[in-house]
């Protein structure tokens, strides 16, 4: 009997091909956060790069998520719409911010993180082609989720500030309101608002909010409204609801985030807020992605939302926040460099641009034939020892060079942390053009 040599074998490691919607959605590309993940920088760099905490939750609501893996129901299936407990939690706590008397059993849904809600509204009401307006720079998760459900993202930049002093605002990145009819097509079926923004730290004004909703009731768009950073708002600011804007309640769906407010990212929790007839297909379609979500925690969820006005719980976060950012403003005061001053979320847009670095530095190949931004990024991790995240991933290719310009910082570390960043920042001196 024959037997087949390796040479002679069938390749068969590709035999049914993939879907394209990873193509098109870029999920299988080497994406921005693998290629700065802690694996492949030094050890003691100082990761500032991804958005998450290295500090714990208020130490209440973990107790709180003690107690319920201490008792039995809240360790099996919730209900698809979520806990109860957690429901009647946000109706109290968002009921007033939105001046709605909520509706727990139609109008609120508790999802498996704010990503995995946008995904079922997109899931819910995305056809084949429709279009989906996206400002720029945007959260990288909102492109595959747009291109797995059938939709084609249309990209409108926000513009930064063209003058040449060191510390803009984030409320100065403009929408150009022309700009944004023009990208308006017959196919147009949704637009995606982020604010307070990430990664520009942007807070939309009541005027840029009114803008966007009127052209919304003119061509009848839903409004993904993702206001996970609803929490941080720095300086007076006013952090508006657009689904409080006249007749805006009846078209929009409002994203909010337990693991943002609670310093929890890990918990996975979210929400959705919307009229009943925007709730019903989402849940129809949560239902199917991961049926319901983590239980236990959604009663943690429910125990801060009760106590944190009590406890004065987001004021005193709010403060600490702005700490946090004072130490990295203060250190890009010193070096002289550019940089977006946050209304609101926790990043800090610094201007790369003339950061210097050597034509045959001997970058990886990830970094090689991406921007600029992902090199001088890639280069201050390695030299400086602080991580950051390139601006340009936040862009379509078009657009790519307006995010070259910049890396994005997080200062949602603790203070010992960010000080020691600092100690490291101010090496930039060294490679800095004049």
């Amino acid at each position: 009997m024959a037997t087949s040599s390796s040479s002679t074998r069938t390749d068969r490691s590709n035999l049914v091909p993939f879907s394209s919607r990873l193509k098109e959605g870029k999920a299988l590309a080497q994406d921005v956060w693998s290629i700065f993940a802690a694996a492949n920088l030094p050890a003691d760099c100082i990761n500032l790069g991804q958005g998450y905490m290295n500090f714990a939750p208020p130490k209440w609501v973990t107790k709180a998520a003690e107690e319920a893996l201490n008792s039995v129901a809240p360790n099996h299936y919730s209900h698809p719409r979520g806990r109860i407990r957690l429901r009647e939690a946000i109706k109290a706590f968002y009921g007033p911010q939105l001046n709605r008397d909520l509706d727990v059993e139609s109008e609120i849904l508790v999802t498996s993180g704010a990503n995995e809600g946008q995904y079922s509204v997109f899931t819910a009401f995305l056809e084949q082609g429709d279009e989906v307006i996206m400002f720029e720079p945007f959260f990288d998760q909102y492109l595959p989720s747009v291109t797995f459900n059938g939709g084609k993202p249309v990209y409108v930049p926000l513009h930064p500030p063209k003058d040449s002093k060191l510390k803009s605002s984030s409320n100065e990145w403009a929408i150009d309101f022309d700009e944004l009819r023009r990208a308006i097509t017959p196919r147009t079926k949704m637009i995606i608002v982020n604010t307070p923004h990430n990664p520009v730290g942007k807070v939309f004004t009541k005027q840029e909010l009114e803008g966007i909703a009127s052209i919304a009731e003119e061509f009848n768009l839903l409004v993904m409204s993702d206001e996970v950073y609803d929490c941080l708002v720095f300086d007076g600011k006013e952090h508006v609801r657009i689904a409080n804007l006249p007749g805006m309640w009846d078209r929009t769906v409002t994203v909010c985030s337990a693991g943002k407010a609670f310093a929890a990212t890990g918990w996975r929790i979210g929400w959705l807020i919307a009229p009943a007839y925007i709730i019903q297909p989402t849940l129809a379609a949560t239902t199917r992605i991961v049926f319901c979500s983590n239980s236990p925690l959604q009663e943690a969820a429910a125990s801060g939302l009760e106590q944190a006005k009590e406890r004065k719980f987001f004021e005193t976060q709010l403060a600490e926040y702005a700490e946090r950012r004072r130490i990295l403003c203060d250190a890009f005061d010193q070096l002289g460099l550019k940089y977006t001053m946050p209304e609101g979320s926790y990043f800090i847009l610094l201007d790369i641009s003339k950061v210097k670095f050597p034509d045959d530095y001997p970058f990886p190949q990830s970094v090689l034939g991406r921007g600029r931004d992902f090199r001088a990024c890639w280069f201050i991790a390695v030299e400086v020892g602080v991580s950051s995240i390139p601006v340009s991933e936040f862009y379509c290719e078009e657009h790519s060079n307006i995010g070259e310009a910049y890396a994005r910082f997080a200062f949602c570390k603790d203070v010992d942390t960010l000080k020691a960043a600092v100690e490291r920042l101010y090496r930039l001196k060294d490679y800095i053009e004049a």
